[in-house]
């Protein structure tokens, strides 16, 4: 298979690509800095590529896009957490702007090229959150950085269900707790804590891809969420797991859609 993964060049996406390539699949990472993809790239064996691709930015989704002829399996992966208020090239909040919008822009670019399935991965952090149709890109609201976090994760999780809706297959992964470097960017207080707890409690880059090495070759039902067993789901063997009606909505997916195809101008 041929298999594109966003955020490949490191963390629960590395962790992924290397393994779908040393399983003598066809990999491409799509990642903002070329340079940290060919780094990278030299730890794996197989068959795997890099491609620039920068999800804050639609212009940079578009071209990337325009280089893509055909995929089997597109690996939603990359993501941001815990950023202070920040825009995205296109003026989105920067959670929902990368987690969410860049990805919706590449899947539905990419529309029918796409020949097996797309893969999002997501976060148990969905069922803390509400969506805030009227107020995507907090323009009026206090700003909360987790907050943003958790709403784009819901977005993701009404993603995937309203991709079913529409007759596509899609499944959505949860690595879990997971050591990686996704807070980098964070405040000083979620670096603290990530650095003093996260090599104590939580899995590594390898474990936490399992669900998303799972969900890329899966005959479960459409739409299933797997997501790793025990504590909160954070931890031990993926399984299909239940999620919170909310991102079960039909209402909610179909109108996050409209907006989404509003802000981005593409559409499936």
């Amino acid at each position: 298979m041929r298999i594109i993964i966003t955020g490949g060049n490191s963390g629960v996406g590395k962790a992924t690509a290397a393994a779908m390539a040393a399983a003598g699949h066809e990999v491409v990472i799509a990642c903002r800095s070329v340079s940290k993809g060919r780094d990278a790239v030299k730890t794996m064996s197989g068959d795997v590529k890099v491609a620039e691709l920068d999800l804050a930015d639609l212009a940079s989704v578009r071209k990337f896009a325009e280089t893509v002829d055909w995929t089997d399996v597109l690996v939603n992966n990359a993501g941001v957490l815990g950023l202070p208020l920040t825009r995205t090239a296109d003026g989105f909040e920067a959670h929902m702007g990368t987690n969410h919008l860049g990805h919706f822009a590449l899947t539905c670019l990419l529309g029918d090229r796409t020949h097996d399935r797309v893969v999002t991965v997501a976060s148990s952090n969905h069922a803390l959150a509400r969506m805030h149709f009227d107020d995507l890109n907090w323009r009026r609201r206090r700003y909360r950085p987790m907050a943003a976090y958790n709403e784009s994760k819901l977005a993701n999780m009404l993603f995937v269900h309203e991709l079913g809706q529409r007759g596509r297959t899609a499944y959505l992964s949860d690595p879990g707790m997971t050591d990686t470097g996704i807070t980098k960017d964070g405040s000083a207080l979620l670096r603290w804590t990530a650095r003093v707890f996260a090599p104590r409690i939580a899995q590594t880059s390898e474990q936490g891809a399992r669900s998303t090495i799972q969900a890329i070759s899966t005959d479960l039902p459409n739409g299933a969420y797997i997501a790793p067993g025990g504590l909160l789901h954070k931890s031990g063997k993926p399984r299909a797991t239940k999620v919170a009606a909310k991102a079960r909505d039909s209402n909610s997916s179909s109108r996050l859609w409209q907006l989404s195809v509003e802000l981005t101008g593409c559409d499936w």
